[in-house]
Protein backbone atom coordinates (compact mmCIF):
# COMPACT_ATOMS: atom_id res chain seq x y z
CA UNK A 1 0.00 0.00 0.00
CA UNK A 2 2.00 2.37 -1.49
CA UNK A 3 1.37 6.15 -2.34
CA UNK A 4 3.41 7.72 -5.07
CA UNK A 5 3.35 11.45 -5.32
CA UNK A 6 5.00 12.12 -8.71
CA UNK A 7 4.90 16.16 -8.17
CA UNK A 8 6.94 16.43 -5.05
CA UNK A 9 8.93 13.45 -5.18
CA UNK A 10 7.23 11.61 -2.48
CA UNK A 11 7.01 7.68 -1.72
CA UNK A 12 4.74 7.39 1.28
CA UNK A 13 3.82 3.83 2.94
CA UNK A 14 2.55 3.10 6.08
CA UNK A 15 5.61 1.35 8.62
CA UNK A 16 5.08 -0.40 12.07
CA UNK A 17 5.74 2.91 13.79
CA UNK A 18 3.79 5.17 11.67
CA UNK A 19 4.27 6.92 8.09
CA UNK A 20 7.58 6.34 6.53
CA UNK A 21 8.40 8.93 3.58
CA UNK A 22 10.67 8.17 1.14
CA UNK A 23 12.03 11.63 -0.97
CA UNK A 24 14.45 12.28 -3.63
CA UNK A 25 15.56 14.80 -6.01
CA UNK A 26 14.56 16.54 -9.07
CA UNK A 27 18.04 16.02 -10.56
CA UNK A 28 18.05 12.06 -9.89
CA UNK A 29 14.48 11.70 -11.36
CA UNK A 30 15.52 13.47 -14.60
CA UNK A 31 18.33 11.49 -14.61
CA UNK A 32 16.18 8.12 -14.37
CA UNK A 33 14.00 9.42 -16.84
CA UNK A 34 17.06 9.72 -19.47
CA UNK A 35 18.06 6.44 -18.29
CA UNK A 36 15.04 5.05 -19.68
CA UNK A 37 14.29 6.60 -22.69
CA UNK A 38 17.68 5.95 -23.63
CA UNK A 39 17.18 1.87 -22.66
CA UNK A 40 13.84 1.89 -24.47
CA UNK A 41 15.60 3.43 -27.83
CA UNK A 42 18.24 0.63 -27.58
CA UNK A 43 15.81 -1.94 -27.52
CA UNK A 44 13.73 -0.49 -30.45
CA UNK A 45 17.27 -0.77 -32.22
CA UNK A 46 18.14 -4.12 -31.35
CA UNK A 47 14.47 -5.02 -32.15
CA UNK A 48 14.65 -3.37 -35.85
CA UNK A 49 18.05 -4.88 -36.32
CA UNK A 50 16.89 -8.30 -35.40
CA UNK A 51 13.92 -7.69 -37.96
CA UNK A 52 16.45 -6.37 -40.56
CA UNK A 53 18.95 -9.41 -40.02
CA UNK A 54 15.73 -11.62 -40.51
CA UNK A 55 15.27 -10.28 -43.89
CA UNK A 56 18.94 -10.45 -44.94
CA UNK A 57 19.22 -14.10 -43.55
CA UNK A 58 17.36 -15.84 -46.38
CA UNK A 59 19.35 -13.28 -48.95
CA UNK A 60 22.46 -14.82 -47.94
CA UNK A 61 24.63 -16.37 -50.60
CA UNK A 62 25.88 -19.90 -50.08
CA UNK A 63 29.52 -19.71 -48.69
CA UNK A 64 30.96 -22.71 -50.22
CA UNK A 65 30.13 -21.25 -53.71
CA UNK A 66 33.64 -19.37 -54.92
CA UNK A 67 34.11 -16.26 -57.02
CA UNK A 68 35.71 -17.61 -60.27
CA UNK A 69 38.05 -15.56 -62.64
CA UNK A 70 36.94 -12.62 -64.74
CA UNK A 71 35.21 -13.34 -67.69
CA UNK A 72 33.81 -10.25 -69.96
CA UNK A 73 31.08 -11.52 -71.54
CA UNK A 74 31.21 -8.97 -74.74
CA UNK A 75 34.29 -7.73 -76.91
CA UNK A 76 36.90 -6.10 -74.64
CA UNK A 77 40.09 -4.11 -75.55
CA UNK A 78 43.04 -3.20 -73.38
CA UNK A 79 43.94 0.21 -72.71
CA UNK A 80 47.38 0.85 -71.23
CA UNK A 81 47.14 3.07 -68.35
CA UNK A 82 50.27 4.71 -68.71
CA UNK A 83 51.30 4.64 -72.60
CA UNK A 84 54.58 5.98 -71.74
CA UNK A 85 55.67 3.25 -69.39
CA UNK A 86 55.87 -0.19 -70.55
CA UNK A 87 54.37 -2.11 -67.08
CA UNK A 88 51.66 -4.46 -67.91
CA UNK A 89 48.49 -2.21 -66.59
CA UNK A 90 46.07 -1.87 -68.61
CA UNK A 91 42.27 -1.33 -67.87
CA UNK A 92 39.81 -3.32 -69.70
CA UNK A 93 36.81 -1.72 -71.42
CA UNK A 94 33.91 -2.68 -73.50
CA UNK A 95 35.05 -2.60 -77.66
CA UNK A 96 31.57 -1.34 -77.89
CA UNK A 97 31.44 1.63 -76.19
CA UNK A 98 30.61 4.87 -78.14
CA UNK A 99 34.02 7.30 -78.97
CA UNK A 100 32.19 9.68 -77.12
Amino acid sequence: MVIPNYTYLKLKMLGPNGIITVESMYEHAYDCDVECIEYVEALVEAETLIVNLDRLGSKVPDSKRRARTFEPTEAVKLVPVDPTCSNDRALRINATLDSK
